[in-house]
């Protein structure tokens, strides 16, 4: 890189600060900084709901894959991602906003324990803190690698300094400075994308049929849907993963619906997400689908991307596709230290120091500022350990992609009359049933990735489903006023 487009970098940090002071005069409780007081406008929570999907783990692991494999990128990732958000659009996102409108929730687990119960909702708050640490990690990892790739400077002073940004303007700004991140980063991604693909096809030299004719120059395993370890049975599994992660089981997800004014206004974000995913990676993905045509035997495909952009953009521009991947990581990291630290301040906190949970609104805050400060502090240490969980790519497919579903399956079904007998210890039997076969598949099956990917998910929903079939005693009354109450808007 050069010159300008470290002054282009530098302008958007400085952004950043900006977005985090301007934040920080909007929130006067933890209701304004955990959910923007209900408040999200729905196009800024659908962009923002789509933007936290991405990191910059797009530009590194999911760009090796598209330089090893190819298309089935998209399938596999953007394709059953929006299959998936149909579901969440018409059945979840709406449930969401109308618990905050009916019990005042501020964090995705406070629900449980009306719902279940609190030993219940503690075993879900608990494992969820934890499974977030290597998600977040792998994040900063993948930031860390871009840097090195773009500016040689190590990686793990790249994870350092895009930490301790990231924990100073969501620790002031909390989700109001997230979700302006977001809408910033998307306007700068697409700007960005969009000269990429230009000039790539620039290259390529057949004008827009370059799109098409471009595959005949790749080998054939490229072109096709599924390919390698990438298998229909794999992007099955994802997509069901990506029901219960995109509807709320990767909590930011939630928060997103949460904030909306209304049961209709989620919906309409959810909407507008599913669009975006279902078109936006086509545009994204290309250059990656393209590299292996100019970057030939790649030692490390995970900077393929980085290789491209500069092999072929305009310094500038450059620094502003740095700005972006940096943007989309930053607010990825942010949206899940913000609802963590609403979990951790609501849910566990009180439980653990009784007194917590009549504090006054200026001390919650205050509490809501230190816990996101220390969760972001844990997942930079969980960063620079990256390589023994795997790396990027092992971080997110192998251990959160297949852990999530476990304590996804009792929060997002929860929400659905349908699962009303399914109670606490269905909740519990479904979470330790798929925690162990995780363990076991990663024990005797770890190189099949398919199959460690929907062998958890698939135990937890046969427990959870089944148990609640066989229930044919008492079913928690607390819990049917609550399921009967976010069925729709006043």
């Amino acid at each position: 890189m050069e010159q300008v487009d470290y002054f282009v970098l530098a302008g958007y940090f400085l952004l950043l600060l900006m977005m985090g002071i301007w934040g920080y005069t909007k929130i006067k409780s933890s209701a304004d900084f955990y959910t923007a007081g209900g408040k999200l406008p729905w196009w800024l929570s659908g962009i923002s709901h789509h933007v936290s999907g991405y990191s910059g783990a797009v530009f590194v692991a999911y760009a090796a894959v598209a330089y090893n494999y190819g298309l089935t990128l998209y399938i596999w990732w953007a394709l059953s991602i929006a299959i998936a958000m149909v579901g969440t659009t018409f059945l979840i996102a709406p449930r969401w906003a109308r618990l905050r409108t009916k019990t005042n929730v501020q964090s995705p687990t406070e629900y449980l324990a009306v719902r279940y119960n609190l030993p219940t909702q503690q075993v879900m708050a608990w494992s969820g803190v934890i499974i977030k640490l290597f998600d977040v990690g792998a994040k900063w990892a993948s930031i860390g690698i871009l840097l090195n790739a773009f500016t040689g400077i190590p990686i793990s002073t790249g994870i350092a300094v895009t930490g301790m940004i990231s924990i100073f303007y969501i620790t002031l700004g909390g989700l109001w400075a997230d979700v302006v991140n977001d809408l910033a980063s998307f306007i700068i991604q697409f700007v960005a994308g969009i000269f990429m693909l230009v000039i790539v096809l620039t290259q390529i030299g057949d004008g827009f049929s370059g799109i098409f004719s471009m595959w005949d120059r790749l080998p054939a395993s490229h072109s096709a849907a599924f390919s390698g370890p990438y298998t229909p049975l794999f992007a099955i599994s994802f997509m069901v993963i990506c029901f219960f992660s995109f509807s709320g089981g990767t909590w930011h997800f939630a928060t997103r619906f949460i904030s909306s004014p209304s049961g209709s206004d989620a919906r309409k974000a959810a909407g507008l997400s599913t669009l975006l995913f279902l078109i936006w990676p086509l545009v994204l993905f290309f250059p990656m689908f393209a590299a292996p045509l100019f970057l030939k035997d790649l030692a490390d495909p995970s900077q393929s991307y980085a290789l491209m952009a500069l092999k072929f953009l305009p310094h500038g521009l450059l620094g502003l596709l740095l700005a972006s991947m940096f943007g989309n990581t930053l607010a990825m990291t942010a949206a899940d230290a913000n609802t963590i630290s609403a979990v951790i301040t609501r849910d566990i906190l009180p439980v653990l120091y009784k007194k917590a949970g009549s504090f006054q609104p200026k001390k919650m805050l205050l509490i809501a500022r230190v816990t996101t400060f220390l969760f972001v502090l844990c997942t930079l240490i969980i960063a620079f350990e990256s390589g023994s969980f795997g790396g990027v790519l092992g971080l997110i497919i192998t251990w959160f992609s297949s852990l999530i579903g476990p304590t996804a399956v009792p929060m997002i079904l929860g929400l659905l009359p349908a699962f009303r007998r399914s109670g606490s210890m269905a909740a519990l039997l479904s979470i330790c049933g798929g925690l162990l076969t995780f363990v076991a598949t990663k024990l005797l099956l770890r190189d099949n990735m398919a199959v460690g990917l929907a062998a958890p998910i698939s135990v937890s929903l046969v427990i959870y489903i089944s148990a609640g079939f066989f229930n044919r005693g008492h079913v928690k009354r607390e819990a049917t006023e609550l399921l009967d109450s976010i069925k729709e808007d006043d």
